[in-house]
């Protein structure tokens, strides 16, 4: 079997020809070798069968879109596009259907015709260091952040000013080339990046002297970011847009913020509430007092009732973290630990003697060990 010649060459035009370019070479080639012009000439009604063909495809979207990704196997009724007794469309709905089965198997499928399309720029990470206060209540701060940007001198284009870019020949501008390939399937058309071009679908004959050809340089930025009340240790911000710009006119990337607290010196975080130790002495512990806790904004009176334990524990409602959805916020739990003094005076140890006395204990050293409680409490 002959092989078909490419659509494009029949009609001597370029693969990025637009619909008049097409029209228009398919008008004066069908005139030059009508049958009616050249009767008797079979090499004429040949190629007038030949022009008719290569116009019928390339002068409607759909076949011609088809065309430009697979070649004559994508428009040809007995190949894979078809949905005859040897191709693949009566049994898994049509051309579309098969080229996504083999896109999954790593061939050029639905996934394989962006390839070499607008592609969304690369993310960037960014980690921020802040303090416990500006995690709970948030802050505006403004960071430094090292990303590419279109180089102003050849305002992107990677050429030296003045010069001009070609599209490649090879690939039509495309950034792609297709290669047939007989498999068990049958006749399967493949696409890979032209090297020629790399896959960009342009030649730059003299590169910008300043992005070397790339179309970006790298720069730094400075960017200025509202961080929320509530954050925490671990915290992701996105910023979208903020990223890596894409290529081939695709969106630029995102930036993504990761938050670092430093630890507070008083105050410990899980979730939305605060813990942290408060000191009192014996004497507030036995009686009772009305004392100052710490908050994250300044100090808190409460009263704690006599006879509290070494241990107990507190809440103030509303004085921890806010949440980073809502207008609530968390607790603040406090823990008293009761302060043994370490040095006493000669009246102050009397004092507390007088006080052992009055409540019958012992502190002589006569009295029973903890040992023979115990030994007392199993006989």
């Amino acid at each position: 079997m002959a092989t078909k010649r490419d659509y494009y060459e029949v009609l001597g035009i370029n693969k990025g020809a637009s619909e008049d370019e097409i029209k228009k070479a398919f008008r004066g080639l069908a005139k030059k070798h009508h049958p009616d012009v050249n009767q008797g000439n079979k090499e004429s009604e040949a190629k007038f069968k030949e022009i008719n063909e290569a116009y019928e495809v390339l002068s409607d979207k759909d076949k011609k879109a088809k065309y430009d990704q697979f070649g004559h196997a994508g428009v040809d009724s007995n190949g894979f596009g078809g949905a005859g007794a040897g191709g693949f469309g009566g049994g898994f709905g049509g051309f579309e259907d098969i080229f996504d089965i083999f896109s999954n198997l790593g061939g050029y499928g639905s996934s394989g015709r962006s390839k070499n399309g607008p592609r969304q720029g690369a993310d960037l990470k960014y980690e921020v260091e802040i303090d416990f206060k500006e995690a709970a209540f948030g802050v505006k701060k403004e960071i430094n952040i090292t990303r590419s940007e279109k180089c102003e001198e050849c305002k992107g284009s990677g050429a030296k000013a003045g010069s001009a870019v070609d599209t490649c020949k090879k690939c039509g501008g495309t950034g792609e080339v297709r290669y047939a390939q007989n498999t068990v399937f049958g006749r399967v058309v493949n696409v890979r990046p032209c090297d020629d071009c790399h896959g960009e679908g342009k030649i730059i004959k003299e590169p910008c002297p300043k992005c070397v050809g790339r179309g970006t340089v790298r720069k730094n930025k400075k960017i200025t970011i509202e961080i929320p009340a509530g954050v925490d240790n671990g915290s992701v911000m996105p910023l979208r847009g903020e990223g890596e710009p894409g290529e081939k006119g695709g969106p630029k990337g995102d930036l993504y913020i990761y938050f670092r607290v430093k630890p507070h010196s008083l105050f410990k975080r899980d979730g939305m509430n605060l813990f942290c130790e408060i000191p009192i002495s014996f004497v507030q512990a036995t009686m009772g007092a009305e004392i100052s806790v710490p908050t994250l904004e300044g100090q808190e009176q409460f009263e704690i009732p006599e006879g509290t334990q070494t241990g107990t524990t507190f809440k103030l409602k509303g004085q921890g973290i806010p949440s980073l959805r809502s207008k609530a916020r968390g607790d603040l739990y406090f823990t008293v630990k009761v302060d043994i003094p370490r040095k006493l005076s000669d009246k102050q140890k009397e004092a507390l003697k007088h006080f052992a006395d009055a409540m019958g204990e012992e502190i002589t050293g006569k009295g029973k060990s903890f040992f023979d409680k115990v030994k007392d409490a199993f006989k």
